[in-house]
């Protein structure tokens, strides 16, 4: 191990994370071109795993799978978000913003910040600070953290292209409801967070003392998408543009917010359950032009759909859209 800053590299990658993502950052200020911004993101996860394995010289099984795992999501999800913005054209998160260099600055340092702080498992396995990583073999924990995430992976990657192709489609109806996105609302959402506890729970096993706050990396996650820049902004267009359609209320009854489930399933679970243990959570009800929930039936449909495909986007977000 090879301390660079600190023994743990967490100066050394947050000063890696800010510096990768200033590039970018100069990039659209000067020419205000923003067709980079999900590809820096993504990139960083890339960047931050191959360094720190490198620069610690380690290559012990779980830092090499780890940071191979990690290296793979952030290629897939770079490629993929990088193919779909050269296809639609432009990136509407910053249609206010291209002239404003307070809310670039912001949107940026957000950025810098979600990738420093999600890549934490694989930072801090990769420093191997309490030098143990070679004496710590592989176990139980390493094998079910890398199938969670092999599983979350393919969810996520499966529904991005699924809503891909129906958005393509000349005759898409107004909401996806195809392939996976007929058992949850947000399949991609649920996958992201298999991937990370998943990378959480292997790496967990060469972590000791504080360092196991690098839960915060799953769990900060989950707090975007459920409570910040995810599924708020991405239901409240729907219930906006859709709401008045015939068969939405339906649909947001029987369909799981995230988890998985078949309709028939979730539609007769007590609403207790769904709100308890499902994250059915009254600010998905939020943004009808009445105040009326998904059940009221008097909605409007004027809103442009701008949230409906991101993942991780808000008004100022680190999150890439996907």
């Amino acid at each position: 191990m090879t301390a660079v800053l600190d023994a743990r590299y967490l100066a050394f990658t947050a000063l890696l994370s800010v510096g990768y993502q200033l590039v970018f950052f100069l990039i659209t200020a000067t020419f205000r071109f923003d067709k980079l911004t999900d590809f820096a993101g993504g990139t960083g996860f890339i960047v931050n795993a191959l360094v720190t394995l490198v620069v610690s010289g380690g290559y012990h099984p779980r830092q090499i799978v780890l940071s191979a795992l990690q290296i793979g999501w952030g290629l897939r999800l770079a490629l993929f978000l990088l193919f779909r913005i050269l296809k639609w054209g432009e990136d509407k998160r910053f249609d206010d913003k291209r002239d404003s260099l307070p809310q670039l600055i912001v949107f940026w340092t957000l950025q810098a910040i979600w990738v420093w702080t999600v890549s934490l498992s694989v930072t801090l396995v990769n420093a191997d600070a309490n030098g143990i990583a070679g004496s710590i073999g592989l176990g139980a924990a390493d094998y079910v953290g890398w199938a969670l995430f092999a599983v979350g992976l393919t969810l996520e990657a499966v529904a991005d292209q699924q809503k891909l192709t129906f958005k393509s489609a000349p005759d898409a109806k107004a909401w996806c409801d195809v392939g996976v996105w007929r058992w949850s609302r947000h399949p991609n959402y649920f996958g992201e967070w298999l991937i990370w506890w998943g990378v959480f729970i292997s790496a967990a096993r060469q972590l000791r003392g504080g360092e196991y706050a690098a839960v915060v990396s799953p769990l900060f996650i989950m707090a975007l998408l459920l409570g910040l820049s995810g599924m708020p902004i991405q239901e409240r267009g729907w219930n906006k543009k859709y709401g008045r359609m015939a068969g939405f209320d339906d649909w947001k009854r029987t369909t799981s917010p995230v988890v998985p489930l078949p309709p028939a399933v979730y539609g007769a679970l007590p609403a207790v359950v769904k709100t308890v243990f499902l994250f059915e959570w009254p600010i998905y009800a939020q943004g009808f032009e009445d105040g009326s929930d998904a059940g009221g039936g008097r909605r409007r449909s004027e809103q442009e759909d701008s949230a409906q495909s991101t993942c991780r986007v808000c008004h100022v977000s680190m999150m890439p859209r996907h």
